[in-house]
């Protein structure tokens, strides 16, 4: 498989694990907590988790920023703005939103893995304004919005 190769840099030799793709298959490479003490996460709080971590995106690519599926499912803890994306010019540290939809507080330690970093292509484009709703070309589904196809 040819990969894509994205510059990073640990900010500290503390930041043991880069993210990591746990499997051949994985889409999502997991990333780690990197903070000086534990964060506790309220009950319907958020709070900003740093990495530790920098990259240098390719041209034409962004990093998407998804949940873990695990901190979902057993702690209802999930990224508050999923996907986050990265832009290929950001050269700040990488963070990530969590926010806590479970009951009793959700406690973060440095090194947890608390989301994983999605590799996507991405286009620019350029809007051509029409001069009315007319000038959009027909489809079946039309005007149709949420829920529009029944249960």
């Amino acid at each position: 498989m040819n990969k894509t190769q994205v510059k990073i840099f640990r900010s500290d030799s503390e930041v043991i694990e880069l993210p990591e793709h746990k499997t051949e298959s994985s889409a999502g490479a997991d990333v780690c907590a990197y903070i000086a003490a534990p964060i506790s996460i309220g009950p319907n709080k958020s709070a900003m988790i740093n990495t530790g971590i920098y990259t240098e995106i390719p041209e034409g690519w962004e990093i998407q920023v998804r949940p873990r599926s695990g901190l979902a499912a057993k702690h209802q803890v999930t990224v508050l703005n999923s996907p986050g994306t990265i832009d290929g010019d950001y050269r700040g540290e990488i963070k990530v939103i969590l926010i806590n939809h479970g009951k009793s507080s959700f406690r973060v330690n440095s090194g947890d893995r608390i989301g994983q970093l999605v590799l996507n292509q991405v286009a620019q484009f350029d809007w051509k304004e029409v001069e009315s709703v007319e000038h959009l070309s027909e489809t079946l589904r039309g005007e149709g919005g949420f829920g529009h196809t029944g249960k």
